[in-house]
């Protein structure tokens, strides 16, 4: 499966496609990691722990997304769109959604 940011792919002719797919993820901040990142930040330097949770995030958006798009019968995706918004309780929890076009080239 080819994801891409583009809304063209380089060297293929998209035939069909299969419309709108999207994936999300969202996951909570756990009280740990928030003391260790106010410590980083006070400190100064990138917070590792807020880095990994957040890649963790988009993966999984992304991981969901081609899924999505397999059962739509597409083998690419292209157009794809990141988000990331904080949600819940004082901004608890990181969702990240992923939206794109399913083709077939």
């Amino acid at each position: 499966m080819l994801l891409s940011t583009t809304n063209t792919i380089d060297g293929h002719t998209i035939n069909t496609y299969h419309g709108v797919v999207t994936g999300e993820a969202i996951i909570g901040a756990n009280l740990f990691k928030d003391i260790f990142a106010s410590i980083t930040d006070l400190v100064g330097g990138r917070s590792g722990t807020y880095e990994r949770v957040l890649r963790e995030a988009k993966d999984n958006a992304l991981k969901e997304l081609e899924y999505n798009a397999r059962n739509m019968g597409a083998n690419a995706v292209v157009g794809i769109d990141l988000d990331y918004e904080t949600i819940g309780h004082n901004g608890s929890m990181l969702m990240v959604t992923a939206s794109g076009t399913a083709v077939t080239y």
